[in-house]
């Protein structure tokens, strides 16, 4: 089959498997996949769901991708599985395919077929969403909805392109170049944050702890933010 389903093998990558999901799902024949997504839906096409799991898992590009957006940890601890009072957070994907709409998570056994769709997907599964929403305490804050969208530098771009370049449309070219700039100036900012979030900071707390401690001064902060959090 051309549906991608693949079932979560490993517990720290789920919103990975669930952007990779939709991409390998899309039906828009104006999104082409790279050679990388293209080649590992052609090589786990025949496997079942956990073995697809297992591919994603182990398949060096994407790992190194994943990989190179991870935080920094000061301390390993060993993985176990989630109890029932642990925090877990956990990613899924809705998609829209040959005419009806599919939940993918990961930890169900298979993709969940949420009916036909008609020219709006997003319709069908807004009101599931705010069931589920609902349906959790007043006081959870933890949803987070995002969407896998065009770039939008691209369409934007597309439009100055189509756009006569006369006296009669300069102050909609002069619009049009102002979101560009807008979202270079983003994509940089991003690139900034994700460096800053990736940044191994622990040589320098640890060495901030350590004059601390040698000055005396490490219990008694540590005195006062515990009273503080009281």
């Amino acid at each position: 089959t051309d549906f991608f389903f693949a079932k979560q093998v490993k517990n720290n990558a789920c919103a990975t498997k669930a952007i990779i999901s939709v991409l390998l799902n899309i039906e828009n024949p104006e999104i082409q996949l790279g050679e990388t997504l293209k080649q590992f839906k052609e090589f786990t096409k025949s496997f079942d769901p956990t073995l697809k799991g297992m591919s994603l898992t182990n398949a060096d590009r994407l790992r190194e991708v994943h990989n190179s957006f991870a935080r920094q940890a000061m301390f390993e601890f060993d993985s176990k599985a989630a109890e029932k009072d642990d925090d877990v957070y956990h990613f899924i994907a809705f998609v829209p395919h040959k005419g009806r709409v599919y939940e993918l998570d990961g930890l169900k056994p298979g993709p969940i077929d949420h009916g036909s769709v008609g020219d709006d997907w997003v319709a069908v599964i807004r009101s599931i969403l705010q069931k589920r929403i609902e349906s959790a305490s007043s006081s959870e804050i933890t949803f987070n909805l995002m969407a896998v969208v065009g770039d939008k530098k691209e369409e934007l771009q597309k439009q100055l392109n189509s756009i006569p370049d006369d006296d009669n449309n300069q102050a909609k070219i002069a619009e049009i170049k102002a979101k560009i700039a807008m979202e270079d100036e983003k994509r940089e900012n991003y690139k900034t944050e994700n460096i800053r979030r990736k940044h191994n900071y622990i040589p320098l707390i640890m060495e901030m702890l350590k004059i601390l401690s040698e000055k005396g001064m490490l219990m008694p902060l540590t005195m006062k933010a515990k009273e503080k959090l009281e």
